[in-house]
């Protein structure tokens, strides 16, 4: 993904603590491309192997990165609802400074979140809605306080993944707020390498391409048929866009979610529990390369976490994306739908399926590149 796209825009750049009636949701405890899947496998894994004995449980619980959203936004939220479902913002970042340099780019000094997917998950925790935002969408930014300490006054036609470079998760988080007028309950995040880990400890995931795909930039040359890909490779097909679709983001989202319902279908099949080595490989790698909000940042709190979404199947997430046309003034970005936008977030705030009519005139979702990837 390497092009000139994807220079960052020019900028400017444990527990909730709330009173009796800030509590919303009753379920409680579990960083680059398709991180909705790693944060799933990340929570799987964590529930078995977090139930251990002294040394794995402290090891793993010093694992965990945490980020106190709630202490970071204060009161500049939304209300919480309670109504039994659960919204957790997914961000893939791509800083490209260490073992990450070689993924392109000299932008050591920030990352940016290239990923990002709003879940939903509703009442009852046996199935889920996942919205993905282009990183290209030009939305109004929120005033942020900024990475070096200051405040970055936001405004109009930013560029949406410029909200992780100039404030970080909290600036991230403020903005889908302000987007969706939804709190998001929970935060996770995991990067390039983390991503390329995750899937090497699960042995490779099993998928099937209907073309063959080849893109020197992110390093993939598959011919069509089934693979088991490696780290490198799975990282690789989450990455290519000059492949598939018109070589631009919404094409990549398409294949993005077609390869993570192929994967939680794996996850769900990884026969680990039965090899404690094995296990426990997995727990240390998953509890190392995810970064959540204060509230999961330990090994009991992601392992109740994981227990409250285990019952969800791939079958069972609609998965669309944030309903955009192309800026006419602009063919390298795209702005928001607003009536469509209104839809997809007035039913997530219900706690009800996204309509049909939302996504129907989308840019998003048009073009075949989500059927270029299967389950094997």
């Amino acid at each position: 993904m390497p092009d000139e796209s994807d220079e960052p825009a020019d900028s400017t750049a444990n527990r909730r603590r709330r009173g009796a009636t800030g509590r919303r949701r009753k379920p409680r405890g579990p960083r680059r491309k398709a991180l909705v899947v790693t944060a799933w496998a990340a929570a799987s894994v964590v529930l078995a192997g977090g139930i251990g004995l002294g040394y794995v449980y402290f090891k793993l619980n010093g694992n965990i990165n945490g980020v106190d959203i709630n202490a970071a936004l204060g009161t500049d939220r939304p209300d919480d609802v309670d109504n039994g479902s659960m919204d957790i913002l997914v961000l893939g970042s791509d800083s490209r400074a260490g073992d990450n340099a070689k993924y392109g780019g000299a932008d050591e000094e920030s990352a940016r979140s290239d990923t990002a997917m709003v879940v939903h998950v509703y009442e009852g925790h046996k199935k889920a809605s996942v919205v993905s935002i282009p990183r290209d969408t030009l939305v109004t930014r929120p005033e942020c306080k900024s990475e070096s300490g200051g405040t970055d006054p936001g405004g109009p036609r930013h560029m949406f993944n410029e909200s992780y470079s100039v404030g970080g998760p909290a600036c991230a988080v403020k903005t889908v707020e302000k987007m969706s007028g939804i709190r998001m309950d929970h935060y996770l995040e995991v990067d390039f390498t983390g991503f390329k880990k995750l899937i090497d400890e699960l042995g490779g995931v099993e998928i099937t391409t209907n073309k063959a795909i080849s893109d020197p930039d992110s390093h993939l040359d598959l011919a069509a048929g089934p693979h088991t890909l490696d780290g490198e490779q799975a990282l690789g097909l989450v990455r290519t866009r000059h492949a598939v679709g018109d070589g631009g983001d919404l094409g990549r989202i398409q294949l993005q979610q077609a390869f993570i319902k192929a994967l939680i279908n794996q996850v769900k099949e990884v026969g680990v529990f039965t090899d404690p080595t094995k296990l426990y490989a997995l727990a240390d790698t998953a509890t190392s390369i995810v970064t959540t909000d204060s509230d999961l940042d330990s090994v009991k709190n992601l392992a109740g976490f994981a227990s409250s979404l285990k019952g969800i199947e791939a079958n069972h997430m609609n998965m669309v994306t944030l309903p955009v046309i192309y800026d006419p003034n602009d063919p390298n970005r795209v702005v928001p739908l607003e009536k469509q936008n209104k839809q997809v977030w007035a039913a997530l705030h219900a706690d009800k399926a996204i309509p049909a009519a939302a996504t129907k005139d989308s840019a998003g979702d048009q073009g075949e590149a989500g059927s270029v990837v299967s389950s094997k």
